[in-house]
């Protein structure tokens, strides 16, 4: 398999895709396209897909869109392990994967992914409302699964891959969060997988000004 994925830095959904594949010690290569230039959209409209990255090229396989990645991989490779085995723990990982693939747009647009930096920013009220609402998840979560281990429903599961980058926002902006939800942080950042991602972003030399944001601290 070969992962596309953007600077490493700064690409948050990138991050999604390349650790499922990772975290779960499959077979792959990663090509880095630099986000926003003229041969990352070249080589992405070639592939005839949205002109985003993550795209996962297996055989004949194209799939692009970080969740749909995760989705092939765990019912192709996985047997289906990248979601939690019981039914209804399984369907309850989906909506909290689902949410985070969809919303906290505020959280998004003020606190971009950047592995290198360590920053302070004044966030909204609204981003403010994201990180309570995702607070409330983890930590509901992390409570209930407490005794079948450390991620969200105990196992790693896709559920985590699509909250990993935001563990990594909140360290850069060093974001006040409940105590199990600060703990989770460490178990997402201290991932074998993250810290190869990690390593890798901040040897990274590019600089996107969008995502340069905060007060270094």
């Amino acid at each position: 398999m070969e992962l596309i994925v953007g600077n490493k830095n700064y690409s948050s959904w990138s991050l999604r895709g390349w650790l499922m594949l990772a975290a779960f010690d499959l077979d792959f290569k990663d090509t880095r396209l630099l986000l926003h230039t003229e041969t990352f959209y070249r080589e992405l409209e070639k592939l005839g897909v949205a002109g985003k990255v993550p795209v996962l090229l297996d055989g004949d396989v194209t799939v692009w869109d970080s969740l749909a990645i995760c989705e092939y991989v765990s019912e192709t490779y996985l047997d289906g392990r990248g979601w939690p085995v019981d039914k209804a723990d399984r369907a309850e990982a989906r909506a909290v994967a689902n949410e985070m693939h969809s919303g906290f747009m505020a959280l998004r647009s003020e606190m971009p992914m950047n592995c290198r930096a360590k920053r302070r920013i004044e966030p909204s009220a609204a981003a403010m409302q994201d990180v309570a609402r995702i607070d409330v998840i983890w930590s509901g979560l992390l409570a209930r699964f407490a005794d079948q281990g450390p991620w969200l429903f105990g196992e790693f599961s896709i559920a985590d891959v699509m909250f990993a980058p935001v563990a990594s926002r909140f360290d850069t902006y060093g974001i006040e969060v409940s105590d199990l939800s600060r703990a989770y942080i460490a178990t997402v950042l201290n991932h074998r997988a993250m810290q190869e991602w990690i390593d890798a972003g901040k040897r990274e030399t590019e600089i996107v000004e969008s995502d340069e944001v905060g007060i270094d601290v």
